[in-house]
Formats: structure tokens, sequence, C-alpha cells
């Protein structure tokens, strides 16, 4: 699994995203928005291969420190081999 945070400046998604493009992986699920409690955390992708590219609403470079519920969302997910929460 790999993450950003919507609002980082160090490493913003459009940089994640680009090294990820240069993989060639094929897509399994298209972007979706994942949730935390009913609450909209972002938005995930899952590639063909497992890897998992979720964005988190709200956080910046420490996503734990910025959104410590949502990351424990993420982890959660991350530990059990789960996609993020759709609900």
């Amino acid at each position: 699994m790999l993450y950003s945070g919507d609002v980082d400046s160090s490493v913003p998604v459009t940089g994640t995203r680009k090294a990820i493009k240069k993989l060639n992986l094929d897509i399994q699920t298209h972007w979706y928005p994942w949730f935390n409690e009913h609450e909209f955390g972002g938005y995930s992708v899952i590639y063909k291969g497992g890897l998992t590219f979720a964005i988190v609403r709200g956080a910046g470079h420490e996503v734990p420190s910025y959104q410590p519920a949502r990351s424990l969302t993420l982890i959660d997910a991350f530990l059990k081999g789960k996609p993020l929460p759709s609900s």
C-alpha cells in the first residue's frame, strides 16, 4: 500500500501517481471513494498484483499526525489484506 495526503507539499499526490505509472501496472479496481466511519476519507485505486494507492483527505506529509483516524483505517485494511471501505 502506498498513500499520500492530499495537501502534502513535500511529496504531492501527482508525484506518487507518476512513479506508480512508471510501473506499468494494470488497474484491478478503478478509483473509488473510501470512508472512515461513514466519513469520506479520500480515494483509492487497486492495481493487479496487489498494490493499493490511497489518497487521504485533509492530510499533509506526515499523514498519521494530520489524520490519525483515517490512518488507522488504512493500516487496518492493509494488515487485514482488504480494500479500503467504500461505504
